[in-house]
């Protein structure tokens, strides 16, 4: 589930940049329906059962129930804040989150969406979402923000991180989460630190990747090897033991936004109409570019392998 590199940085950055002044109140306006929605900047974008779901600037998300072919908006969001992660249970409950600490709830499959929680004095966002199941969830955000519920997002409760090794304070980034088949949770963040949790967020230790720079997203692999995308073309793949992480070749510089899996079939995408696909579970990638070289910051899997792609300017044309 990870979120673009361009549109993670841009609202970053705006919010980076006046840390010592208090930010207006937010007044919830509910995202507009528009005839271009296909067009705005999707951000992630997981499976709802047989349905896809996408979500992305201005509170819009997008359904589509024909593995990718077709996308409709969603009718009823509470929000028009930008929406950065997605994260669902079965066909028709799911939380997304985003900009001003929102979560929202799902429960008809994404058609309609409530909002459970929102910092209105503080725009402090959540860049991901992961829910085990229908009552546990974990969210995460700016300045190592992380969010625990264990009742379906009634209520939530903020984890206070220990300092990376070396570090005084934990003050990360956490730009992504992805789940292994034991349930293990990841978290990818700034400075090549993975974040690990074996108990639903509670607590967390730290991954040695060797990296410096950002990791924007992530996957568990059919072997249970790590995948994980980071800064200007860099791919690693190392085991949750942490130490024993290698970057992959390729030539392209574009940062790896996000990582699909499916079975065998891995796809990696990114700035620059980066393209990663491989068809042996990760042990090999093919090198491709997105058409027009667009900058990718979402991609999910259909059911026979051919990928569905987003971007900043929306909705991908169906790929090859």
């Amino acid at each position: 589930m990870g979120y673009g590199f361009l549109s993670k940085v841009i609202p970053l950055a705006a919010v980076l940049l006046p840390l010592s002044l208090p930010a207006a109140p937010l007044e919830a306006v509910p995202a507009v329906q528009s005839s271009i929605a296909t067009q705005a900047t999707m951000l992630d974008a997981v499976w709802a059962g047989e349905r896809m779901v996408a979500v992305g600037d201005h509170g819009i998300v997008l359904l589509s129930d024909d593995h990718g072919k077709n996308f409709r908006q969603a009718s009823s969001v509470p929000l028009s804040t930008p929406l950065t992660g997605v994260s669902f249970v079965d066909a028709r409950r799911g939380w997304a989150v985003g900009h001003w600490g929102a979560i929202l709830v799902t429960t008809d499959g994404g058609e309609s969406w409530k909002l459970q929680r929102l910092s209105s004095a503080e725009d402090r966002p959540l860049f991901a979402v992961h829910f085990f199941n229908a009552r546990q969830g974990v969210a995460v955000g700016l300045w190592a923000l992380v969010l625990t519920t264990e009742d379906g997002g009634q209520t939530w409760t903020e984890q206070h991180l220990q300092p990376p090794p070396g570090s005084k304070k934990a003050d990360l980034n956490l730009m992504g989460l992805f789940a292994d088949r034991q349930g293990k949770l990841y978290a990818t963040g700034e400075h090549g630190q993975v974040l690990l949790s074996e108990d639903q967020g509670q607590s967390w230790s730290y991954l040695d990747t060797g990296y410096e720079g950002t990791l924007w997203s992530g996957a568990a692999l059919a072997d249970g090897s790590l995948l994980l995308g980071g800064q200007r073309g860099t791919l690693l793949q190392g085991s949750a033991k942490g130490g024993d992480f290698r970057k992959l070749p390729m030539q392209s510089k574009g940062s790896v936004t996000s990582i699909a899996v499916s079975g065998a079939r891995v796809l990696a995408v990114g700035l620059d109409g980066l393209m990663l696909v491989s068809g042996d579970a990760g042990h090999s990638f093919e090198e491709r570019q997105s058409s027009e070289g667009l900058s990718l910051t979402a991609a999910l899997l259909g059911p026979d392998g051919s990928p569905v792609l987003f971007s900043r300017r929306g909705v991908v044309p169906e790929h090859p």
